[in-house]
């Protein structure tokens, strides 16, 4: 089997596995709630559970598949990919969410879910070729330049702002605060992850690349990003819809990564007017898409639990469940939650916008 054909079959394993993966986790994570505290409250006695454990393994092969398909093939085949895996996780979340969660994706989830691929494609399809990098250093000096040294600063310091202000207020209230902070991190992982790649590639071909020391600043680079990521993925699945959190994740992190890669290597610059125009309506077709499935995710033939002008997802945790010390404003129960589980909504809790 060639390189390629090898990135294929990586690629198209990665979306089946990362798929899978939220699913799994977050029964786990129900599991664990009925003796402990809640992920979203900040607990962690889903680490006793096996069930979270096989949603991990789950998911780290899935990353490592998509990791290893960037060594072994070229960008231009495994980014649109990217698209597919959105629909794959879109598909298998909606799936086994309904057989195994008992979480309902409505018909304007169906159409909201729907735009966010159709916009996802369209970018992907009119996206620019990546330029072709022979080494990490080549990488290094694409990363250092200024406006992406600027794009990471900003990155970071969302993030930043994220964790300390708006997590204790609003992290269990709207879906995308937990969502925002693994998007953002991960689109500054984008870059050491395509420098580990090659460096894997190049040293499998005889051109050992690990012993750079860019190589390891972006292993370190990687790890760091990748245990806020989980930490937070951990929360969004535990407090709101898998169904809802699987295509907003997926869409916020290719939107990022594909506003990093147009800021480091400077793609606009050799595309045509129309390609441009058609990336722009790809990205405002994923806006209304998101918007779509976040303000009907309550929605069970309901008018009444229509969020169109309130993006805040207000819910309280099950009734066997302990809030940390300090948590401001504790937000709703995930629309997939059962009935016992639904409390009064707190009367402290504030809407984001």
């Amino acid at each position: 089997m060639d390189d390629r054909s090898k990135g294929l079959v990586l690629a198209i394993a990665s979306s089946v596995f990362i798929g899978g993966s939220f699913i799994v986790k977050k029964k786990a994570l129900r599991m664990s709630a009925v003796s402990g505290i809640r992920a979203g409250m900040g607990g962690h006695s889903y680490l006793k559970e096996p069930l979270w454990w096989v949603g991990m393994i789950s998911m780290v092969l899935g990353e490592f598949a998509n990791f290893a398909a960037y060594a072994f093939a070229p960008a231009i085949l495994v980014t649109p990919l990217g698209a597919l895996s959105i629909i794959v996780s879109i598909i298998v979340s909606a799936i086994l969410a309904h057989l195994l969660l008992d979480e309902k994706l409505h018909v304007f989830g169906w159409l909201g879910a729907t735009l966010c691929v159709v916009g996802s494609i369209a970018i992907v399809l009119h996206s620019p070729q990546e330029k072709d990098i022979e080494n990490v250093k080549q990488l290094w000096a694409l990363a250092t330049e200024p406006a992406f040294v600027t794009y990471s600063a900003t990155a970071l310091a969302l993030s930043v702002f994220l964790i300390t202000v708006l997590v204790p207020r609003y992290g269990t209230t709207n879906v995308l605060v937990y969502i925002a902070i693994c998007s953002l991190l991960g689109s500054i992982s984008v870059a050491s992850c395509k420098a580990l790649g090659i460096a894997v590639k190049l040293t499998l071909y005889g051109d050992n690349q690990l012993l750079y020391p860019e190589t390891t600043f972006f292993a370190i680079v990687l790890a760091a990003c990748a245990v806020t990521q989980i930490n937070y993925l951990n929360k969004s699945l535990d407090t709101f819809n898998t169904a809802v959190v699987t295509p907003i994740y997926y869409v916020m992190f290719t939107t990022l990564t594909i506003v990093a890669s147009v800021i480091m290597y400077k793609d606009w610059a050799g595309q045509t007017g129309e390609q441009v125009l058609m990336e722009t309506c790809g990205f405002l077709t994923i806006l209304i898409g998101t918007y779509l499935l976040h303000a009907t995710k309550d929605f069970g033939g309901d008018p009444s639990k229509l969020h169109l002008f309130d993006p805040s997802a207000r819910a309280t945790p099950p009734k066997n469940s302990t809030p940390l010390k300090g948590h401001i404003g504790l937000g709703t129960m995930p629309s997939g939650g059962s009935k016992d589980d639904k409390e009064d909504l707190d009367p402290e809790a504030k809407p984001l916008l």
